[in-house]
């Protein structure tokens, strides 16, 4: 808009309908800045610390925005009377002034903004840090449940911090590496209560007290890492190490070598050489590997030293070409240069094709948790001499695994696919050590139920991230072949003359400054159910399972409700809102209709899952009820409004909660189509780029609140224990 003002031409003759637009521009510029200035001063009187520097920067940004709508104030410029009156017609440079001033208040207010939410990370990680150490050093069941319940508290405000801030970096890799701790973050948290229980249960357990200390070590870890995304920092001063994969090295190299098409003087011989060398090097991972197939293990030898021979005709005939420029000679060029780029190819197909048999081999012989099975049944037998065979079995799948991670590393196309990988391969190295101690822990105690629990509970993480790689392994094979997962796209947009034939008379209501505060936060409380919506059904392996189906429609319909509160997305008038409104409400009706279908095939919960399913029935018929209703006049319209962004946010509370229980329910009876696997962090660079996304806007990156909530709400049960 600013761009626009600036832009405009000086035309002598001015129309009525050009005078209006500038004047329409200019009022629109200044009430976005008092929107964004209204938040500004709500932060600054937040925050002590930065109240000042704010509150000057706001002042600065709404006087800007009121010079710019005076300036275009250029309506009754016809009139004699108003002659004297400066406008952007008399006054070009005020508008520029004013515009830079403008950008540049703008722009403090977002720099002073996003160091409070730095310093709120920082913050609440150290709280959970220093409740972590208190929980590391009770001596007491009824002292850990105490404190175990506080820290439930902090790690679901620290999981809120995290994912808004995962969902604003711009950085391809930082995003996947917050996903990855994230990740770590939620499956550790279930871990620290069975493995603090199960050492307070049995304290002079040494096998207890390692498998303890193992979570913590890792928490703390994924902790700090996340506060390095966060700040862009590392310990001591020390650079990022990028993974280097064969990939990667491919894709430069033929670069350079197709650059040489160009310009024949713009890298020396020795530059390529090196670049090949450290590709060859990389594929000693594959010919070195024990579980490279002697097929792959010929073919890759046999393209290394291939393209070793193409890369030496290329210099050969580059060096000549730059001596003497004839036809011929480049010719010759543009020959080796496609023989040795093809070879690149061939090579990287081949690498691509061990690491992802290898994966597919493995990840099919793994499927059945024969090893985790039997170290269950040994341990309750108290077999000691079992549980040691079965610890080295696992040993031994978890280098497997190790090693599959590494080799896919190599081939995994992207640098967010690259890290979930490493991070993979760490969640198996550090998840096997602590199954085999859970194990020793129980065969020692073979009668101790909580000891039980802990060994289910590592072996659940062990069988989860077997289930992720099979998807990561997908996404990889995509990348490959060029195909990039699509989301669902669902949005029910109100069309003017279809729905109702009075809606283009119909003009959006204007809020005050204190109504859209308010809006603003019902708005943002609608954006993290959204969130926590989208993790439960991410993590559905049957996306076509129609209780999943109908969760995305209405999560993604309340995301367009949530920016109708930011004056952004689809949603323009107050009317869209409310036609959003009744077609949330009539899918939330289907999904009942989809719950009491499943209640028919259990038994377990079914009187539960009744309940709910009427509850929901109950409360979208008052939201249809409420957008329904006729309102006359600005403060009646914003009371409709505000009640239906309120039934809408407790529908989806609802949701939260129906999504992980029918999941439950369909898990125990081994029926139905949907199965419950813990999101994968590589899953959300797949919504990420998806080239069907909800929205521009629509970027869903959380870890189990609602799961870890309703952890801590059941801790009270645990003291009765």
């Amino acid at each position: 808009q600013i761009t626009t003002l600036i832009n405009h031409k000086d035309r002598p003759k001015r129309s009525d309908k050009t005078l209006q637009a500038i004047q329409r521009v200019g009022q629109a510029v200044n009430l976005a800045v008092g929107r964004f200035v209204t938040v500004g001063e709500a932060i600054a009187n937040e925050n002590r610390e930065l109240k000042e520097e704010m509150s000057v920067a706001c002042i600065e940004a709404r006087r800007a925005g009121e010079t710019i709508a005076q300036l275009t104030d250029v309506a009754s410029l016809d009139h004699p009377e108003s002659d004297s009156h400066i406008t952007i017609f008399t006054d070009k440079t005020g508008v520029v002034k004013a515009a830079r001033l403008l950008l540049s208040s703008v722009t403090k207010v977002l720099v002073l903004a996003d160091r409070i939410v730095i310093k709120q990370i920082i913050t609440s990680r150290n709280k959970v840090l220093a409740t972590m150490d208190q929980l590391e050093k009770v001596s007491s069941f009824q002292e850990f449940v105490q404190i175990f319940s506080q820290f439930g508290n902090e790690m679901v405000e620290f999981a809120h911090l995290t994912g808004d801030r995962q969902n604003d970096l711009k950085d391809e890799k930082k995003k996947a590496r917050m996903a990855a701790s994230r990740a770590v973050l939620e499956k550790c948290t279930m871990m620290l209560l069975t493995a603090s229980k199960t050492c307070l249960r049995h304290p002079d357990c040494e096998s207890a007290r390692i498998n303890k200390d193992g979570v913590f070590h890792r928490m703390r870890l994924a902790l700090e890492q996340v506060i390095e995304i966060v700040t862009d920092s590392r310990p001591n001063g020390e650079n990022e190490m990028a993974p280097i994969s064969i990939y990667s090295g491919i894709k430069e190299f033929k670069n350079k070598v197709e650059g040489l098409r160009e310009n024949l003087y713009f890298l020396s011989k020795e530059n390529l050489s090196t670049m090949l060398e450290v590709i060859l090097e990389h594929t000693e991972d594959f010919t070195d590997s024990a579980y490279t197939s002697h097929e792959h293990r010929e073919h890759i030898l046999e393209l290394s030293k291939q393209a070793k021979m193409e890369l030496e005709q290329l210099v050969s005939v580059w060096m000549q070409a730059q001596n003497q420029k004839t036809k011929d000679l480049m010719e010759d060029l543009e020959v080796a240069i496609l023989k040795t780029c093809q070879c690149m190819n061939d090579l990287k197909r081949e690498v691509h094709s061990a690491a992802t048999s290898l994966a597919a081999d493995l990840l099919k012989y793994h499927t059945d948790h024969m090893v985790l099975k039997a170290l269950k049944i040994t341990g309750v037998e108290g077999n000691l001499e079992a549980v040691a065979e079965y610890t080295c079995k696992l040993s031994e799948q978890k280098e497997q695994l190790v090693e599959m991670c590494r080799l896919l590393r190599h081939v995994s196309g992207t640098e967010p696919l690259e890290i979930t990988c490493i991070h993979a391969e760490d969640t198996f190295h550090v998840t096997g050590p602590q199954i085999i101690s859970a194990a020793e822990t129980l065969a020692l105690h073979p009668s101790s139920k909580i000891a039980k629990e802990n060994l289910e509970v590592f072996c659940e993480a062990w069988e989860s991230q077997l289930s992720d790689m099979s998807l990561l392994l997908r996404e990889i094979n995509d990348v490959f072949e060029g195909r990039r997962g699509e989301k669902r796209v669902y949005l029910s947009l109100p069309r003017p003359g279809k729905h109702n034939a009075n809606l283009k008379a119909l003009k959006p209501v204007k809020l005050d400054t204190e109504e859209q505060a308010k809006i603003a936060k019902l708005g943002l409380e609608l954006h993290l159910l959204t969130s926590d919506v989208d993790s439960e059904t991410e993590k559905w392996e049957d996306q076509e399972n129609e209780i999943v189906q109908h969760g995305q429609g209405m999560s993604s319909m309340a995301y367009s409700m949530y920016l109708f509160t930011r004056g952004e997305g689809l949603l323009k008038t107050t009317q869209d809102l409310f036609h959003q409104a009744e077609i949330f409400a009539t899918e939330g009706t289907k999904l009942a209709s989809a719950l009491h279908a499943l209640s028919d095939q259990v038994h377990d919960d079914k009187p539960l899952l009744l309940l709910e399913a009427e509850k929901l029935i109950s409360m979208c018929k008052q939201l249809q009820i409420t957008a329904k209703a006729s309102a006359q006049g600005k403060s009646a319209t914003f009371t409709k409004v505000d009640a239906c962004i309120l039934k809408t946010r407790n529908v989806m509370t609802l949701l939260c909660q129906l999504l992980p229980l029918c999941c439950k329910l369909l898990r125990k009876t081994k029926a139905g189509n949907g199965c419950l696997k813990p999101a994968p962090p590589w899953k959300e660079d797949k919504i990420r780029t998806a080239t069907n996304a909800r929205t521009p806007e629509r970027r869903v990156d959380t870890f189990g609140i609602k799961s870890l909530e309703n952890h801590v709400t059941n801790m009270t049960f645990l003291e009765s224990k």
